[in-house]
């Protein structure tokens, strides 16, 4: 048998690691602003560049992809090589892998904290770098298939399964959800609208948390705690069926984000059934990352390796069995918008992908210096702080979210709400955000720590860049057909195209079944003839909702619910958004729901009352946490893009009138006037001339206003009246194409 002499490539691995350490560190320090941002809502949020609607995507997405998403790429290309006894099929890939995710990175760093975004949650970027994504996790893909194609053994080992479905999932969920119609180099709009694009945004959004912060890390589970504690897997049948299973019932779960909303209740109730069936192969798999380290827990006393991955790979399974809860309805109704499911997600987050993460460092650094890690006491102290500071951050959170959950549905005898005034809730949570805020720090310190150990480790060893190895030639081709006495799925593992191929199938399934009906069936989304597109002013003003990031603290859904009835009004219908590119209905309430914050609603207020909650919240009420906006008074508003916004809406399917493009920026100039009016006959005793409503209507402010103030109007016949606007200013008795 011929044996072959090669070497691992450890030089991309040392270039993800290096790049997972800081930018861990980074997103970290993000989202500790953003947390402080809530106690310290005025000192905090000191610039419009940093306030929280803008910092929150940056943290969020400075985690997903460039936190974990380096962390993968550096555990898969450490792993996949060994795996398959060959160095990775080319440096250059590699290479461009690297430097074209850092370059997406960048792209993220620059864009989200200028407004720049797409305004989806987790999928905020713009559609160029969703194209730029999409390239390079094909450089990815085709660097490992051909890696795979080249290896040196027969059959492939049950992680890199999970790598190959994480790499055909990621690349169809990121381009279906990423379809839009550009304005121009900054700015586009979803090729969805309302509830289609709800659905789409929410199949992307849970499976983007499936496919890119699970997946992948149960592949590396298998790899990196056989190879701490010295143990084969568990049980290999259990890992065929966690691997079949998980990828198959996962894609069906998307709708449980968006339970009592205008989504149809058919496509609500498949979220919940396969959420629910969800925790079999979540807990078959998370069983068999722990019986691993059967008959070996003497080692994990004394690895602080496997301490982290322990931690890890529980919370992994605390948050897919809390998952499957808060998917029931009468769970979900207390915990959706509320800090529970911030809980639930940092458990994810800072538990199963962060603690992870800091073992496999822990592991691959030694083993890449070719020395012992320079202190084991160092790693367990950083061990203890981070599990600290994950119960501090965590348990205020789910215990904020519960306070939310009964507080917002509290009824007196005679059956008013107890608690009518949203801030109410809010001065309830302030020691918890505190408590949050305090776990997040421990949680950077012990990062800081590792750091340390790792920096000082790698300064005392050599780093192997060419790791050398030797393996025997797989004679090819390798036999397609089935052995004797050989299982169907070993066959399969022989076979990485097959593997892909029915990955693909297995994935697509749900998908199909659950979002071309709303798409190809319109009685999903029935219209509703008082409903009409937006103005252009209201349109700017919905961008400016957008590049503000104001869905992240606020929903536009009322929820068939009495308590929510009570407090906003009218339950929000399925119609309602058909022109919404994309949909707003948010996730989270820090404040009010505004989607009865238009004219004929009990919310409704004038253009006074919003310009000065712009300028100051804390005016109306002392402990608003919501910042200040004085550049949306201090700003021009520039609508030299309305022309082209106009005609792109209509290309989706918005029924603007033809050629009305070219009255928009007409119509526009004339409701910034009236708004502008309005907002001075607001102010008693105020003196103004024309020229100040000139000067007044330039502004952003007067764009946002419109746009608060045409919410829910048109379901009580108030959608705005530019005609009867003129006839105001000018006497004018014609009509309008609008």
């Amino acid at each position: 048998m011929e044996i072959q002499k090669f070497s691992y490539d450890n030089k991309i691995v040392k270039k993800f690691l290096i790049a997972t350490t800081i930018f861990g560190i980074v997103g970290m320090l993000v989202g500790l602003l953003a947390a402080l941002q809530f106690v310290f809502p005025v000192e905090l949020n000191f610039s419009k560049y940093a306030t929280f609607g803008r910092i929150r995507p940056l943290h969020t997405n400075a985690v997903i992809f460039a936190f974990v998403g380096n962390g993968i790429f550096a555990g898969v290309y450490y792993s996949l090589q060994r795996l398959l006894k060959t160095r990775m099929w080319s440096d250059k890939l590699s290479n461009l892998n690297f430097w074209g995710w850092q370059i997406i990175i960048a792209c993220a760093v620059v864009t989200l904290p200028l407004g720049i975004t797409s305004g989806k949650e987790y999928a905020e970027l713009e559609w160029w770098v969703d194209i730029l994504i999409a390239l390079i996790w094909v450089v990815f893909g085709l660097n490992m298939i051909m890696t795979i194609l080249n290896r040196r053994v027969k059959h492939l080992y049950v992680a890199i399964w999970f790598y190959i479905g994480t790499f055909v999932t990621v690349a169809v969920l990121h381009i279906f959800n990423s379809f839009a119609w550009p304005v121009d180099f900054l700015k586009s709009y979803s090729a969805y609208a309302g509830v289609q694009d709800a659905l789409v945004q929410w199949w992307y959004g849970h499976n983007a948390v499936a496919f890119f912060l699970t997946t992948p890390y149960l592949g590396l589970m298998y790899y990196f705690i056989p190879k701490a504690s010295g143990r084969p897997v568990y049980s290999y049948k259990l890992s065929i069926i966690h691997f079949w299973a998980l990828i198959f019932i996962y894609i069906w779960a998307g709708p449980h984000h968006l339970l009592y909303t205008a989504l149809p209740e058919w496509a609500q109730s498949l979220g919940i059934v396969f959420s629910i069936m969800l925790i079999a192969p979540s807990w078959g798999g998370m069983l068999n990352g722990l019986l691993t380290l059967r008959g070996a827990w003497d080692k994990v006393r004394d690895s602080a390796v496997l301490k982290f991955m322990v931690v890890a790979v529980t919370c992994y399974g605390m948050a897919t069995f809390e998952g499957p809860m808060m998917s029931l309805k009468s769970v979900n109704v207390i915990s959706h918008f509320t800090d529970w499911t911030i809980a639930h997600v940092h458990v994810g987050g800072l538990g199963w992908n962060g603690m992870l993460t800091f073992g496999m460092l822990y592991w691959l650094v030694p083993k890449m210096w070719g020395r012992k890690l320079f202190s084991e006491r160092l790693a367990n102290t950083h061990f203890w702080i981070a599990t600290l500071g994950i119960m501090f951050y965590a348990i205020p959170m789910y215990w904020a979210g519960w306070v939310q959950g009964q507080m917002w549905q509290a009824f007196n005898e005679n059956g008013t709400l107890v608690h009518g005034d949203f801030i109410e809730t809010v001065t309830q949570l302030k020691y918890m955000y505190m408590m949050r805020a305090f776990g997040g720090g421990l949680y950077i310190i012990g990062a800081l720590v590792m750091v340390y150990n790792l920096v000082k480790t790698a300064r005392l060893g050599t780093f192997i860049a060419n790791e050398e190895a030797e393996a025997p030639a797989l004679v090819k081709p390798i036999n397609p057909k089935p052995e004797k006495g050989e299982s169907w799925h070993r066959n399969i593992e022989r076979r990485p195209i097959k593997m892909l191929i029915l990955s693909l199938v297995v994935i697509s399934v749900g998908g199909l079944m659950e979002i071309l009906p709303t798409i190809l069936v319109e009685s999903n989304i029935p219209k509703m003839e008082s409903v009409k597109p937006i103005t252009p002013l209201e349109q700017e003003g919905r961008d400016l909702y957008i590049r503000e990031g104001c869905y992240n603290c606020h929903s536009q859904m009322v929820r068939p619910l009495r308590f929510e009835t009570e407090r906003y009004g009218e339950y929000s219908k399925a119609g309602e958004f058909v022109y919404d590119h994309p949909f707003q209905w948010g996730s989270k309430r820090t404040g009010p729901d505004l989607a009865r914050e238009g004219r004929g609603n009990k919310q409704y207020k004038n253009a006074n009352w919003h310009y000065k909650h712009f300028l100051d919240a804390r005016r109306f009420t002392d402990e608003s946490i919501m910042p200040n906006y004085k550049h949306f008074i201090e700003d021009e508003l520039n609508y030299s893009k309305i022309k082209r916004k106009i005609t792109v809406l209509r290309k989706l399917g918005v029924p603007y009138p033809e050629d009305y493009e070219d009255q928009a920026e007409a119509d526009l100039e004339l409701q910034a006037r009236y708004v502008a009016r309005e907002i001075y006959q607001g102010e008693i005793g105020a003196e103004y001339t024309e020229a100040d409503i000139e000067a007044l209507s330039k502004k952003e402010v007067v764009a946002i206003i419109a746009y608060l103030q045409r919410l829910g109007a048109d379901i009580n016949g108030e959608a705005t009246d530019l005609d009867k606007m003129r006839q105001l200013e000018l006497g004018d008795t014609t009509t309008t194409k609008q």
